[in-house]
């Protein structure tokens, strides 16, 4: 297991800095933050530690980057460093996932026991997951990717083999799809997960400074730079770098770009030195670059030296038996992040999310699914309540059709998951017009449009 770190986030530097040489003599290795900008690089499935930071700081305030790094890993312990005014506001974040808090002003020993506590339960919860996947139960990567649909199988498969080189991999899926999430399973698996994730949005940098933002620069260099500064890959140095949404990376960007693939070593704006690069690269498109570099906006070497390994994320369309299960997952965490205990999904709402068209893909199900919790649009309800009966025979249906899909019309594994007979699955397939033979053609047609 990677060594245990604390990540201590505070903006006043001499609290930071004491509280850091305390926290070394008592044994713990320290990163720390004067702000929380580069804290949720850190954080994935992997991540061997335990996060304190104050509540009050500018920019991300304690309690947002908490929220965040909640939506990464729920897991991750946070303690929160308050003021005597902010205890209501640590109580609240209690109930909504964090771990402790301590108020100021507090003794090193106070908030080093704290930490060992926290420590421990980080420590178990990834010792369980490594034996999970062991023993070849439910790992994370299912857990953040689930889904029973063998393009989903396909897909957790080629993750698990890609991860573990350190080959550059293209992303490519509609929006919403989950390409950043396939991202980071990417990085939290391979032997660089201990080290920054950092993702870069391309449609998003500032024209006049994308290359200061990139490459860094040294004092000088433009008017207003007055120190140097590290640039983002950089900053990512032995670790992964995520170019999201690549295709709309300017033109003239592209060919400095394809450089530092290349030779792996980048020159700050200012400077004539080059400067070693050990990260792996990884891009996403929602776009087709191959018709991008028919159109004459995307390079074709650098689409050519990017696509060692591509990996394809299916959308909702292409998976729709896997829509129940990944909304009641979706459920679950929502319930989570929001502080609410675990909610129970009727059966007329999971019909409704079945049988609803997706454009937004798992981001636009995920939004469903905190409305539901929150209990905001009827509690999720999206069409009208039919008869009980109705219901219930329509949920049925759905269940055994999204069960053969799954298993691509083989009927015994269907009847063994259900927990019912053959001659039972036999009769409901009878009374419901399902058909085994035409639901695999079926699952067989999306694989091929997919692949």
């Amino acid at each position: 297991m990677n060594e245990q770190k604390i990540l201590l986030v505070d903006d006043e530097e001499e609290l930071r800095r004491s509280t850091a040489q305390a926290l070394e003599l008592s044994g713990f290795s320290v990163e720390t933050f004067s702000n929380a900008d580069h804290v949720l690089e850190l954080i994935g499935y992997s991540f061997p530690g335990v996060v304190v930071t104050d509540i009050r700081m500018p920019g991300m305030d304690g309690m947002t980057l908490m929220q965040k790094i909640r939506e990464l890993d729920t897991e991750v312990p946070v303690i929160l460093v308050t003021g005597h005014g902010d205890v209501q506001l640590a109580v609240k974040a209690m109930r909504e996932g964090a771990y402790d808090f301590i108020e100021k002003p507090f003794t090193p020993q106070m908030l080093a026991g704290v930490i060992r506590r926290a420590m421990e339960r980080r420590s178990l919860v990834l010792e369980n997951r490594l034996l999970k996947a062991v023993a070849g139960k439910r790992d994370d990567l299912e857990a953040r990717l689930p889904g029973r649909t063998q393009i989903m199988v396909d897909l957790r498969y080629r993750i698990r083999a890609i991860g573990a080189s350190d080959a550059d991999t293209l992303v490519v899926g509609d929006t919403g799809a989950g390409k950043e999430v396939v991202a980071r399973a990417l990085h939290d698996i391979s032997s660089r997960a201990s080290r920054p994730f950092v993702a870069i949005n391309c449609a998003a940098l500032p024209a006049n400074l994308i290359e200061s933002e990139l490459f860094g620069h040294e004092a000088g260099a433009f008017p207003g730079a007055v120190r140097p500064r590290y640039g983002k890959f950089e900053h990512g140095r032995g670790g992964t770098i995520l170019l999201d949404e690549i295709g709309s990376m300017p033109f003239d960007l592209q060919a400095k770009f394809l450089r530092v693939l290349q030779e792996r070593t980048i020159s700050r704006l200012g400077s004539n030195e080059t400067v070693p690069l050990d990260v792996r690269f990884i891009a996403t498109s929602k776009v087709d670059l191959e018709a991008e570099v028919a159109g004459g906006r995307f390079r074709a070497d650098l689409l050519y030296r990017l696509n060692v390994a591509t990996l394809h994320v299916p959308s909702l369309s292409q998976r729709r038996a896997d829509v129940p299960l990944l909304f009641m997952q979706l459920v679950r965490e929502a319930a989570a992040r929001y502080g609410k205990d675990e909610m129970a999904v009727p059966p007329d709402v999971i019909s409704d999310i079945a049988q609803r068209d997706w454009p937004g893909n798992v981001r636009e199900l995920r939004n469903a699914a905190d409305r539901f919790v929150l209990g905001l649009d009827g509690g999720g309800r999206l069409a009208e309540a039919a008869g009980l009966a109705e219901r219930v025979a329509e949920f049925e249906r759905g269940v055994i059709a999204s069960a053969l899909v799954a298993h691509g019309g083989s009927l015994k594994p269907v009847y063994e998951s259900l927990g019912i007979s053959r001659k039972t699955l036999y009769e409901k397939m009878q009374k419901y017009g399902l058909d085994k033979k035409l639901l695999a053609n079926e699952m067989a047609s999306e694989m091929r449009r997919e692949f």
